[in-house]
């Protein structure tokens, strides 16, 4: 750390895909005051995951030189929905799930930002607005200049519908920067056209712009898609330290160096044997969401799950009912694992579900409760439960 406006501008920016207006930041840094740094999430889900903990990471570092950071949980923006790389128009959220997401999503936050010099503000505060100052907001900017958002310009293109609602974000995302006055704000690749638009929108409001830093987005598990928890190749913060050490050991070879890059914020050896370095990512990251002691139980049981192949020293009870005398396996595995009846199907034909070791038929779907009484049933590699009869 410094405290030297150029040095400190390189630690702040050495990890960023872009820094604009260029040397902006370094600029603002001589000034020596501290700086207040935004970012704004819609909680449209409850969780954060790893992919959001890197912008969140370098609010951090911002904290840690003595800046503000303002932490704007998008309460009203969420009821609109962020079209940023979408190729269709958000579902409509829903206000109560909304406010039960932002309460979440904020406590998370905290597991990486510093809570006593952290702002958090909902954009609610100033977006309910009466229709003139709305009308005021809209003339800052065109329909040709929205347009020109990639997003936009294909959907356009394709003849695809476009909601004035949608046109509209940006601009609400814009009035944040103006509401908190901020002098940086921070997003991902994808939220490049809206945090510079926001410049735009303050100087139409007599604001000081703000310089930007946009960050690299992290791809999933499958080392492919960005990180999200609806295509399900996220880790999440909260995850338990055994799920979390299972789900990075999943991270594809080639993958590895992003991860070590945004995540450890350490260079990735490539010399070094893949399992090895994937243990250690594992390792550290556990540790440090679920402290020293998790981690290493975590990567204990992992090695009793996919190296020794045995079961886990403390296994969930599930208490099942027959109907005379027998159970439906699909129905017992959608009660005991919380997954459909289809997908308890296709994992019985695929010989993924185990009892006590041996693969069950999947052509026989209904067994006589007896025979599972007492015993432990296994889904995939890393889900197990102990099955009594009630």
């Amino acid at each position: 750390m410094t405290d030297q406006p150029g040095e400190a501008a390189r630690f702040l920016t050495r990890n960023a895909v872009e820094a604009l207006p260029e040397g902006a930041l370094e600029r603002q840094l001589a000034r020596r005051q501290p700086l207040r740094v935004k970012l704004g999430v819609d909680p449209t889900t409850p969780d954060i995951h790893l992919g959001h903990t890197v912008v969140l990471r370098k609010l951090r570092e911002f904290q840690e030189l003595g800046h503000a950071v303002v932490l704007i949980i998008g309460d009203y923006t969420a009821r609109v929905g962020d079209p940023s790389g979408r190729s269709s128009e958000r579902p409509h959220a829903d206000p109560e799930q909304v406010d039960r997401n932002a309460a979440t999503y904020q406590e998370q936050a905290f597991k990486v930002l510093d809570r006593g010099r952290t702002e958090v503000r909902r954009n609610g505060e100033w977006l309910d607005m009466p229709t003139e100052e709305l009308f005021r907001l809209a003339r800052t900017s065109t329909v040709a200049q929205l347009l020109e958002r990639d997003d936009f310009a294909r959907r356009y293109a394709a003849r695809e519908p476009i909601s004035v609602l949608e046109l509209l974000y940006p601009l609400l995302q814009g009035y944040d920067s103006v509401a908190v006055r901020s002098d940086v704000e921070l997003g991902g690749t994808d939220q490049k056209f809206n945090v510079l638009l926001a410049r735009q929108v303050q100087q139409a409001y007599g604001v000081e712009p703000q310089s930007i830093l946009t960050l690299p987005i992290l791809p999933g598990i499958d080392g492919a898609l960005k990180m999200s928890k609806s295509l399900g190749n996220y880790v999440g913060v909260t995850d338990p330290p055994e799920e979390m050490f299972g789900k990075l050991m999943r991270v594809p070879d080639e993958a590895m160096p992003i991860y070590y890059r945004l995540l450890l914020d350490e260079p990735f050896d490539p010399s070094r044997p893949p399992l090895e370095a994937k243990r250690a990512m594992a390792r550290a990251l556990c540790a440090r969401y679920h402290g020293e002691d998790a981690a290493a139980t975590a990567e204990a049981q992992f090695d009793r799950l996919h190296v020794e192949r045995r079961a886990p020293d403390h296994v969930e009870e599930f208490a099942f009912q027959a109907v005379d005398g027998e159970v439906h396996l699909p129905a017992l595995l959608s009660d005991a694992f919380g997954i459909s009846r289809s997908e308890g199907r296709r994992l019985l034909s695929q010989e993924g579900v185990r009892l006590d070791g041996r693969p069950l038929d999947g052509g026989t779907l209904d067994v006589p409760a007896a025979e599972l009484d007492g015993g432990l049933i296994q889904l995939g590699r890393r889900r197990f439960k102990r099955l009594r009869l009630a």
